[in-house]
């Protein structure tokens, strides 16, 4: 059974830094069951020339996500905009007998449409792109955490309410990740699997919480994000390895620039359009040269 985010949230809420850095021993093992699925999602796929990275022509990543942050919220006209149903008469009558107005309705609802906007930016071509990465499972599996964290991270501002809310998002996620990983090829000891990735989850949370701390190192961030996505479990900081190319550099340190614009545009975003889901990350594919676009 999968522990509720609540509850996870008010544990890794107890615990100090210090002692999550000390159950790292456990995350490394899971980190190994990690790369063996992985492998079975890309043991057909053919290896790029630096592994982890596409082959396709970079774009230039220096002089992007430096911009003011904004909401982003859907304006009012947009056709993107997910509206409530409603319904009148005898109809309205039915539906409300059925709890279909509830509070636990309308927050399954909205935790759905939020997961879709999830998966809609790390399910597009665009992202991988824009950074100049290979799409496998690893690389899609460590942006669905980064943006699921995006999304929890700016419910937890809105105290109870909105970490009950960010229960819901976490459960469909479980689901979703459950049927990704079965894709992948990994149907035997599936709960197993699951229960790796869901500490290499909470590892992940834990860790980009603590880089966004206003006395964390500068690059923190950026080697966290490089440690979530590297391949080698006991990948130290991005700074200190010799052997990455000047272009891995500069795409991890852009990862990092748009991870902390997206999370100040998500504080900037009202509390209906989150929890409603009417909201839209950043449209990646306008970075794109017009000759790379779909």
């Amino acid at each position: 059974m999968v522990p509720r985010w609540s509850r996870a949230f008010t544990h890794l809420s107890k615990l100090g830094l210090q002692k999550n850095m000390e159950s790292r021993k456990d995350l490394y093992i899971a980190y190994e069951s990690y790369y063996k699925v992985a492998a079975a999602a890309t043991a057909t796929t053919k290896d790029s020339p630096v592994k982890g990275f596409s082959s396709k022509p970079e774009v230039n990543l220096k002089n992007m996500f430096w911009s003011k942050p904004c909401s982003l919220a859907l304006a009012l006209d947009s056709p993107l905009r997910i509206e409530e149903p409603k319904y009148e008469g005898i109809r309205h009558i039915i539906f409300k007998l059925l709890l279909f107005y509830s509070k636990q309705s309308k927050s399954i609802r909205g935790a759905n449409v939020v997961y879709r906007r999830i998966i809609s930016q790390v399910d597009k071509p665009a992202i991988y792109e824009v950074f100049n990465l290979e799409k496998t499972f690893k690389t899609t599996f460590s942006l669905l955490v980064l943006h699921m964290w995006l999304c929890l991270r700016r419910l937890k501002e809105e105290g109870k309410e909105g970490v009950e809310f960010g229960q819901y998002v976490y459960e469909i996620y479980n689901h979703d990740l459950e049927m990704r990983v079965s894709k992948a090829g990994v149907n035997l000891l599936l709960s197993r699997w699951m229960k790796d990735l869901e500490k290499i989850f909470y590892g992940n949370i834990v860790a980009y919480d603590a880089a966004m701390l206003p006395e964390a190192r500068q690059d923190e961030l950026t080697n966290v994000i490089w440690r979530s996505s590297s391949h080698d479990r006991h990948a130290i900081g991005l700074d200190r390895l010799m052997d990455v190319t000047r272009a891995q550099k500069h795409t991890y340190l852009a990862i990092s620039r748009y991870v902390r614009r997206e999370s100040s545009c998500m504080s900037l975003t009202d509390k209906e359009a989150i929890f409603s889901g009417n909201f839209m990350f950043t449209l990646l594919e306008k970075t794109l040269p017009d000759s790379a676009r779909r």
